[in-house]
């Protein structure tokens, strides 16, 4: 079938026409023949087994009875009326009900003649009733040979209200095969489908929209699943390769005396081997000539800014400055500090530029970055101003990309003649099936191993009727000398959502522990950025014992002396918030511990996030519970949700065919990079196509 002939507006389908055409553009997204034929079914009902009248029973289920028409009346009901039919076989009796569409129903019911009726059944006044219910004469029903295994496609509530019903989408869907006579161009070679022993696609097609049976069924959902994925790592495989081949970066050549001479005079510990396996491998990317695009992950505290600088000192062997750029101007306060402890003792120049920085300070900064005295500059979305500008950048690291926007990231890059080497961290973990298909076209390597010696975070979970016992114990970890967060969910009491908030929570806490013999903290996102810093600052010199925030301080805090944190209404956050939190704590040598607390009365969801807490530490893990819970496009949010809307996978539930698709996309890029051969004459079509199409597969970014 050509593929010119799937982009015909879907209007020109027989027995749509343009009212049921706007419907379909509308609430489906259906504007042609392709993507009718990518509406795929939501499930399928097995229609091979009937009930008797007397076998009925109330269950959700839809049931499929067999029987006649015995008698039609219209009832009088408060707003308009019912169409009743008297519905009956040789066990009973039930009721057929209508509430709209009356005349034509009747028009076509026709009495003492053996029907299917099809739909969920409910009891009314003592006897069975189907509204809406599927009808179809018996004699029709045994000649529609797909009619054992039914397709339910997705619809909406205007859908049905304007009479496009599963029937009637099932009508389209015969129509549109009759029209293209069921032969669709293929896609996939000839030898992944002989390897993997594959339908072809038009007969995958043809089985997902009219299984024959329960075996093809599952045959032809993951061969379209399969090439659905697939096409998405094709792409992001390609789009790295062009990437590398079309974008040059400056060659780091040497690792010189600023690497060595502080790996073996001023490392202050011991690099875990998972650290020094991603640093071998940035090592790699740098000395290519291609421009290094790397996704760096690392939980909660492994070691992910060592291995940022050390890959910064790289840049400055080799002559080029570096830059590290993250979203706010606490969490750049708080790596230019850490950083700044590693440049004084070997007289790197390193500066801070965040949006409080004084106009007095901004000058010599970019006088000493043009010249090239400057040697690192840390900061936020300051540094992609025109007037900061580099002598020489070669590196520019970005923590939380998800953060900056496309144009932020673009003006970074176009800071010196060829793009910098670029290092992106995250400190929240991203399930390797995102990572796969979100940061897919990225070099991805992850620190899963935290430094020796680090004491468990104890977590534990207690309802609001144990606070005397929470506070008791405060008073006990405060006495021994130690810190507590206490993290808030809400800034003023709301009127809808009856949680703590962070101001009654803050005088409760001035009860409990009175001064002058504590001194309390308090920190959130609408006081000014100067009044939040001397908080923060007094918090970290010791000076306040307990800091009562918001997630403000989710990121950019890093007080080793605090060993308790404290989340009150804990059902309100997510998983990923939770674990972000719980790594305030756990800095120093001491043994930490985050307690959760809730309402008596949690969810389901809110449930598993507590029990997924209390169990496991391990960030990684934690994302794939998220991931399970929220899905992919709320775990991503809009900006790079475009890629996961899929129509048939689902990268949760599809996680093997997911990665099977990208080693097969691999292994044919591996022989092939240029997809010239002649076996690969269908993926070349087709990617031509979706270029052409875009509504081939839309879904795909």
């Amino acid at each position: 079938m050509k593929v010119e002939v799937l982009q015909t507006p879907i209007d020109y389908l027989k027995g749509v026409g343009s009212n049921r055409a706007a419907l379909l553009r509308k609430e489906l997204g259906v504007h042609t023949f392709q993507d009718l034929l990518n509406i795929f079914p939501n499930r399928h009902i097995d229609r091979t087994k009937f009930y008797k009248v007397s076998e009925l029973a109330p269950s959700s289920a839809e049931v499929q009875v067999i029987g006649q028409i015995v008698d039609i009346k219209e009832v009088g009901q408060q707003r308009g009326k019912r169409l009743v039919a008297t519905f009956q076989d040789d066990t009973g009796v039930m009721e057929l009900v209508w509430f709209r569409g009356h005349k034509w129903i009747r028009q076509s019911l026709k009495t003492n003649q053996a029907y299917v009726a099809f739909g969920r059944v409910n009891e009314f006044g003592g006897r069975w009733n189907m509204a809406h219910p599927e009808l179809e004469l018996k004699s029709d029903y045994d000649q529609n040979k797909s009619s054992s295994m039914q397709a339910v496609y997705p619809s909406t509530e205007a859908l049905a209200k304007q009479g496009i019903s599963n029937r009637v989408m099932r009508k389209m869907m015969m129509q549109l095969f009759e029209t293209t006579k069921g032969r669709f161009t293929e896609t996939l070679p000839l030898s992944v489908i002989d390897q993997l022993k594959l339908l072809s696609k038009t007969d995958a097609l043809i089985q997902v929209h009219f299984p024959e049976s329960n075996d093809l069924l599952s045959k032809a959902e993951f061969r379209l699943k399969f090439e659905e994925l697939f096409f998405i790592q094709l792409q992001l495989l390609l789009k790295n390769r062009q990437h590398k081949a079309k974008i040059k970066g400056f060659p780091f050549s040497s690792v010189g005396d600023y690497f060595n001479s502080f790996y073996n005079q001023f490392l202050p510990f011991e690099l875990t081997n998972a650290q020094k396996r991603v640093l071998k491998e940035i090592r790699h990317d740098l000395g290519t000539g291609a421009q290094m695009n790397r996704l760096l992950q690392g939980d909660v505290g492994s070691g992910k800014t060592m291995v940022a600088f050390m890959t910064i000192l790289m840049a400055l062997d080799n002559g080029f400055q570096a830059c590290l750029m993250a979203p706010t101007a606490i969490l750049a306060t708080q790596h230019y500090e850490n950083l700044r402890r590693f440049c004084d003792p070997m007289h790197i120049h390193i500066s801070l530029l965040i949006g409080a920085t004084k106009t007095a300070e901004r000058r010599i900064i970019h006088e000493d970055l043009e010249s090239g005295i400057l040697h690192i500059l840390v900061g936020t979305h300051a540094l992609v101003e025109d007037r900061v500008k580099f002598k020489n950048l070669g590196l520019a690291i970005i923590d939380e990309q998800h953060r900056f926007g496309v144009a932020q990231r673009s003006k970074l890059w176009h800071k010196n003649t060829l793009p910098p080497h670029v290092l992106v961290m995250t400190a929240t973990p991203i399930p390797r099936t995102l990572a796969m298909s979100v940061y897919g076209d990225l070099d991805n390597s992850i620190i899963d191993e935290l430094p020796p010696g680090r004491t468990p975070i104890k977590t534990v979970h207690r309802f609001d009727n144990n606070r005397l016992k929470v506070i008791r114990f405060l008073r006990e970890e405060i006495a021994k000398g130690r810190q507590a967060y206490v993290v808030y969910p809400l800034i003023e009491e709301s009127e809808t959502l009856d949680y703590k908030d962070l101001m009654d929570g803050y005088d409760s806490m001035v009860r409990d522990f009175p001064r002058p013999e504590y001194q309390i903290s308090i920190v959130h996102g609408q006081m000014k950025p100067a009044d939040k810093t001397i908080e923060m600052e007094r918090f970290a010199k010791g000076i306040t014992q307990i800091l009562i925030a918001t997630t403000v301080i989710e990121v950019g805090i890093d007080v080793p002396n605090a060993t308790v944190m404290v989340i009150e209404s804990a059902e309100r956050f997510g998983l990923s918030q939770l674990h972000q939190l719980r790594g305030r704590v756990g800095r120093g040598a001491a043994q930490s511990y985050c307690i959760l607390m809730t309402g008596p009365k949690l969810g389901d969801d809110s449930k598993t996030r507590i029990a997924t807490m209390v169990r496991t530490n391990d960030g990684f893990e934690i994302a794939e519970v998220d991931l399970k819970l929220r899905g992919p496009g709320d775990l991503m949010g809009t900006q790079q949700s475009g890629v996961l809307q899929l129509k048939i996978a689902n990268i949760v539930k599809n996680r093997e065919i997911l990665e099977l698709s990208r080693h097969t996309a691999h292994r044919i890029l591996e022989a092939d990079p240029n997809l010239s051969q002649a076996a690969h004459v269908n993926l070349r079509e087709t990617l031509l196509k979706m270029k052409q199409f875009r509504n081939i597969w839309n879904f795909i970014s």
